[in-house]
C-alpha cells in the first residue's frame, strides 16, 4: 500500500496529512513537521533552532527530563524533536497498544515545555563543550568555512549547532519565541503510518491538534547563491589537507530537467567508485582516499558542492585537478558508457529506497512539501530510462556556473 495524501480539519484550518496504513507491525509512527522553521530562520541568532530542538528533549516543566524520560522508557515510547535547515520535527514512535498515552504525553510536552533557566544552561554547555572539542576537527572546520564563504550573507552562512559566542547570547525568551511561532496549525504537516485506518488515526490525533494555536505559517524564503571563483585557507597543525569546495546550481525542485541534474550530478561525483572525480582523483593519480561532488536541490536552495582528503603537499595539485574536470565535465560532457552506467544503478536501486514505511512516509512527505504529484518518482526513472547522451550533455553545458567553484581548505 502507498502513501495518501489528506486533511484534518481543525478550527476551519485543513492541515495536511501525509498517511499510510501498515497492518503488518502494530506500531505508531508519527512526525510532526513544522514548514520552514529550520536553522533558516535562525537569522542573528546562530544556533537558536537547534537549541530549541534539544530543549523539548528535556521533558515537560512539572516532570523534568529524569521523570519524564522514565514514562516514554517504561512504555517503549520514543520521542523526540530535531530540525534541518527547512523543518523542525517532533518524531513519535510507539508499539498500538500505548498510542493514546504516547499522544497524551506528547500533548503535555507541547503545552508545558521544560521552560527553565537551568535547563538552557545545561544545554548550552552541552553545545559549547561540543564545540570546542570541535576545534581540532579540520574535516568539520573546512565544511563551515565553504559554509560562510559560499553562503555569505545568508541563513546558510551559520552552522547549524551555532558557534560558541552565537550560544552564549541566547536567552530563555528567545526559544520560548522561536518554538511558539513555529509550532502551530498553519506551520504544520502530519506524517503518519502504522496499524491504524485512517479514521483510527484522526480519532487518535485529534485532541492534541485541538489543544495548538493556529498561528501563522511560515513563509520560505529562497536563498539566490551566486558563486565566484575564489578561495580560503587555514594554516593549521593538520597531517593532511582538507579540501571542501562548492558552486552555484541552477535548478529548482519543480523544473522539468531536474533529473538530468539528478544523473549529471551522480556521473561526476555522486556515485563513489566509478564516478568521474573518484576515478581521477583516487584511481588514476592515487591524490586522495576519496572525493564526492554532488548537486543539492532543496526548495530554498539548490548548489554543487563536494569534497576530499590529499597530503599536505598534493593539496594545490588537487584542487587544480577538481578545476580541470569540472571544467571538461561541462565543456564534452559524458560519455555512454556512463550514461548507461548511472541509468543501471539508478533504475536498479530504486527498490531499495521504498522498501521500508519509513521510507515510504519520507519520500510521500517529500514530494508533497516541494508540491510536486505522488508518482514523480516513477515518472522520473521513466524519463532517466529514455534519457538521450545529447540531451543530456546539452543540459550539462548550460550549467556553465558550476564552473565557479569556491575552495575552502585547511592545510599545514
Amino acid at each position: 500500500m502507498s502513501a495518501i495524501i489528506k486533511h484534518i480539519e481543525i478550527n476551519d484550518i485543513k492541515v495536511p496529512v501525509v498517511f499510510e496504513e501498515q497492518k503488518s507491525l502494530p506500531t505508531l509512527n508519527l512526525q510532526l513537521v513544522f514548514q520552514n522553521s529550520g536553522y533558516i530562520q535562525d537569522k542573528n541568532k546562530s544556533g537558536l533552532v537547534s537549541l530549541s530542538s534539544r530543549l523539548l528533549n528535556e521533558g515537560t516543566k512539572e516532570l523534568g527530563s529524569t521523570e519524564f524520560a522514565q514514562k516514554l522508557e517504561e512504555n517503549a515510547i520514543s520521542l523526540t524533536a530535531s530540525n534541518g535547515f527547512e523543518t523542525f520535527v517532533i518524531e513519535l514512535s510507539n508499539l498500538k497498544d500505548v498510542s493514546e498515552k504516547s499522544i497524551k504525553l506528547l500533548t503535555k510536552l507541547l503545552k508545558s515545555p521544560n521552560y527553565s533557566e537551568d535547563t538552557l544552561n545545561k544545554l548550552k554547555t552541552i553545545q559549547i563543550g561540543a564545540l570546542k572539542r570541535k576545534e581540532n576537527d579540520f574535516d568539520y572546520t573546512a565544511k563551515n568555512l565553504l559554509k560562510s564563504t559560499l553562503f555569505k550573507d545568508t541563513p546558510l552562512e551559520n552552522p547549524s549547532s551555532g558557534t560558541i559566542d552565537s550560544l552564549s547570547k541566547i536567552e530563555l525568551k528567545d526559544v520560548k519565541k522561536f518554538l511558539n511561532k513555529t509550532i502551530n496549525l498553519n506551520n504544520l504537516i502530519i506524517v503518519a503510518g502504522g496499524d491504524f485506518d485512517y479514521k483510527e488515526f484522526t480519532k487518535l490525533i485529534t485532541p492534541l491538534l485541538k489543544t495548538l494555536e493556529a498561528g501563522k505559517k511560515q513563509e520560505m524564503s529562497k536563498i539566490s547563491l551566486n558563486s565566484k571563483k575564489q578561495e580560503e585557507t587555514l594554516i593549521k597543525d593538520t597531517q593532511q589537507a582538507y579540501i571542501y569546495f562548492g558552486s552555484s546550481y541552477n535548478v529548482d525542485v519543480k523544473d522539468s530537467d531536474a533529473y538530468k541534474a539528478k544523473v549529471a550530478s551522480f556521473i561526476l561525483g555522486g556515485s563513489g567508485f566509478g564516478s568521474r572525480l573518484m576515478e581521477e582523483i583516487r584511481v588514476k593519480r592515487g591524490l586522495a582516499y576519496s572525493a564526492y561532488g554532488y548537486v543539492s536541490i532543496n526548495k530554498s536552495h539548490s548548489f554543487f558542492s563536494g569534497y576530499l582528503q590529499t597530503k599536505n603537499e598534493t593539496a594545490k595539485e588537487a584542487q587544480h585537478l577538481v578545476n580541470e574536470l569540472v571544467a571538461q565535465f561541462v565543456k564534452k560532457g559524458v560519455t555512454q558508457d556512463e550514461l548507461d552506467a548511472a541509468k543501471n544503478f539508478l533504475t536498479g536501486s530504486e527498490p531499495l529506497r521504498s522498501e521500508t514505511l519509513s521510507q515510504r512516509l519520507n519520500r510521500a512527505f517529500t514530494l508533497y512539501y516541494r508540491g510536486l504529484e505522488q508518482d514523480h518518482s516513477t515518472l522520473e526513472l521513466e524519463k532517466i530510462q529514455d534519457l538521450k547522451l545529447d540531451d543530456l550533455n546539452e543540459y550539462i553545458k548550460s550549467h556553465k556556473e558550476i564552473n565557479n567553484l569556491t575552495f575552502s581548505i585547511v592545510r599545514k
